[in-house]
């Protein structure tokens, strides 16, 4: 059994501010999606992780269930036509899962920390 790992940083800050999981100093991202290979502060390893498919999927449902929700409470009150629709749910859609991507990303990898999916680190300590 692993035990989990404690931070001085929370999981939900973590994944907002795209910091290191075990400091919170550290970027945990060199581009946008792309993950450091390892803390700059605190020196944990980031090449064992993997969110793999998890943030797109958890974007997927919620940001379905906001943006089909609002649509069809629109279409129920308003009635407007086709193009309103594709003007207004289009880049509401794309720009929400851009934007939402890099803190899901960055929340998953911080829960791979605290439940030691992340390969163990000889530096690492309980904080």
């Amino acid at each position: 059994m692993v035990e989990p790992r404690y931070s001085s940083i929370s999981l939900v800050r973590s994944g907002l501010s795209g910091k290191c999981p075990r400091c919170g100093h550290g970027q945990l991202f060199s581009g946008y999606l792309t993950v450091s290979e390892r803390c700059d502060v605190c020196g944990l390893d980031f090449q064992s992780q993997d969110a793999g498919d998890g943030p797109a999927v958890f974007i997927i449902l919620i940001l379905g269930f906001i943006i089909v929700g609002a649509a069809a409470l629109f279409e129920i009150f308003a009635g407007p036509p086709l193009w309103l629709h594709l003007l207004l749910w289009t880049p509401a859609t794309l720009g929400g899962s851009v934007l939402l991507l890099r803190p899901f990303k960055a929340f998953m990898i911080a829960l791979h920390y605290k439940h030691g999916l992340l390969a163990p680190d000889q530096n690492d300590k309980i904080l």
